[in-house]
């Protein structure tokens, strides 16, 4: 059984969130949002395997315009992933229905003005087009405040992050607004999630592992985390995150669905044994900030390259974009992010070089039987 939620009810348009409404099923489109055609068939791939909100990415007046066409289009909910730039709230607002924003991408632009500046200016927007709004916290790109505060280790800079946008949002008068904290570890997942919601248990939370990576093992990881916060009324709505080809981004949302169908049953999965032990392959999920498709093949392949390793405690991070890709390969071992031509391999926060696709592949596996002979050598 689901348990009842004790979070406030808020409404995204007319579909309400939180408290006793269902649980909201999202996921985002996959192609670049400059690409409409592409982009129109994605909200309706996953509009038709039931999403009840569609993220899209934006970053350039370019977007902007193909999201008004987009808009034009379809009349699904639209939620706006507004990525580093949140001044193009203002551009956006009329041809979306909630606006998503990374209080660890706010110190990018406009140093000289205050965070809460930036986000008064978010909440005034939402204001004037009756916006809900996301405030997105993700472990791999909390703002250096946070971090120098209390540590990347653990839980507590995430948290404590969210917890001070909640303030200010608060204090700006502003209700319809919904937190997400998210990590590629569901451990941690659950942790961030359990203590935000000791605190604030009245905020609703938006639920996801985020780069989770390609099935089975990116269903397994958020199955865990959903399976723990779900059944102890925490999550008002959720995302499964999978590395998985464009045109199979409804997967997501079935994932999602049958997960909450078994919660609801009291059908509860067995984690694998030994699921956290050797070689974890995180990838962030096929998104419309990839700047190459040959992302999604790219990490398939790592996972099949690097089999060998399995029994190896090491971390390979595959990460499609500029965004999030080299934030959040710094705490893995071996970290590859990927953009239009060229993918930069990293050993940890240290930039190892930047090779073409088709070169990739052989430098990884030089970097990671090197980190296993000095591990077998240290031991």
């Amino acid at each position: 059984m689901i348990p009842e939620r004790t979070t406030r009810t808020i409404h995204i348009r007319d579909l309400p969130l939180g408290g006793a409404a269902d649980i909201v099923v999202q996921s985002m489109a996959a192609t670049p949002t400059r690409e409409i055609d592409a982009t129109v068939r994605q909200v309706k791939l996953l509009e038709e395997a039931g999403a009840d909100l569609v993220r899209i990415a934006v970053d350039s007046s370019a977007d902007v315009s193909a999201l008004a066409e987009v808009r034009a289009q379809t009349k699904a909910l639209l939620s706006v992933d507004l990525q580093e730039n949140y001044r193009l709230a203002t551009e956006v607002a009329p041809f979306v229905d909630k606006l998503r924003y990374n209080p660890g991408h706010l110190h990018h632009h406009e140093p000289n003005k205050s965070t809460r500046d930036k986000v008064a200016f978010l909440v005034d927007v939402a204001k004037e087009h009756s916006l809900a709004l996301r405030i997105g916290v993700n472990a791999g790109s909390v703002a250096p405040e946070f971090l120098e505060r209390y540590g990347k280790d653990g839980t507590d800079a995430i948290v404590q992050s969210a917890l001070h946008h909640c303030e200010i949002v608060d204090e700006l008068g502003f209700v319809d607004y919904v937190v997400s904290i998210k990590d590629s570890d569901p451990r941690l997942v659950i942790a961030a999630n359990q203590a935000f919601a000791a605190v604030r248990p009245d905020v609703p939370l938006h639920l996801g592992v985020t780069e989770a990576g390609m099935p089975p093992d990116g269903v397994i990881k958020t199955r865990i985390a959903f399976e723990q916060l779900i059944s102890r009324g925490i999550g008002d709505t959720l995302r499964v995150s999978l590395t998985v080809p464009f045109d199979d981004k409804g997967m997501e949302i079935e994932v999602g669905r049958q997960i909450l169908a078994d919660i609801q049953a009291g059908r509860f999965r067995s984690v694998p044994p030994n699921f956290f032990d050797g070689l974890n392959i995180i990838a962030c999920p096929s998104c419309s900030r990839v700047e190459n498709s040959r992302f999604i093949e790219l990490a398939q392949e790592v996972k099949r390259e690097t089999a060998y390793a399995d029994k190896h405690d090491l971390t390979i991070a595959v990460m499609g974009c500029r965004v999030n890709g080299p934030g959040e390969t710094d705490d893995a071992d071996l970290g590859l992010w990927c953009g239009p031509a060229k993918v930069t391999l990293k050993r940890g926060e240290e930039t190892v070089g930047m090779y073409s696709y088709d070169e990739i592949l052989p430098k990884l596996r030089a970097e990671l039987d090197a980190l296993i002979k000095n591990s077998a050598l240290s031991s």
